[in-house]
């Protein structure tokens, strides 16, 4: 199995009435993202990108000349293969590796799987679907990245302390 396509950014929308896009940025800022010419397996190509002033940007694609080629592009993503990325470092990780691990508390109960990873400033925090899903009250719930909570990951699995576990 190829490991699957790390997403570098999202189009929002259209930008103007040229074709231009407005990109949600999920890696290292606009230069990060200008590494990168041919996106989605050669789908789209990069003809060029700049800052939107807000920390997101507004890119050109070849594959869009028009704002109805921009609209029919929003929600688009932007991914490249894992290894036209440099290496990870100790404690890095790509959003793409962590969701839809299934999460087990350290005593090796099931509570669900990893839907999203969030950061609202603090810290990286991990949004879990309950599996099963409840009835009634909330279907997730989230864990924050630190080492309190969060035990440790692998191909197979999210391990987190039951402590964190909201069952």
């Amino acid at each position: 199995m190829s490991p699957k396509p790390v997403t570098l950014a999202a189009i929002a929308g259209a930008h103007g009435v040229a074709g231009e896009v407005r990109l949600k940025l999920f890696g290292e800022g606009v230069a990060a993202l200008a590494q990168h010419k041919s996106f989605n397996d050669g789908a789209l190509t990069l003809v060029k990108v700049r800052e939107d002033g807000k920390g997101g940007a507004i890119a050109r694609l070849a594959e869009s000349t028009s704002r109805a080629d921009a609209e029919r592009l929003r929600g688009t993503a932007l991914t490249v293969p894992r290894d036209a990325l440099p290496p990870l470092a100790e404690g890095e990780f790509y959003h793409t590796d962590l969701l839809g691990l299934p999460v087990v508390t350290d005593a090796g109960d099931p509570v669900g799987t990893v839907l999203a990873i969030e950061n609202f400033g603090a810290t990286d925090i991990i949004e879990i679907a309950h599996d099963p899903a409840p009835e009634k009250g909330p279907k997730t719930f989230m864990v924050p990245m630190i080492p309190a909570a969060l035990i440790g990951w692998d191909d197979k699995q999210l391990v987190i302390s039951a402590d964190f576990a909201d069952n």
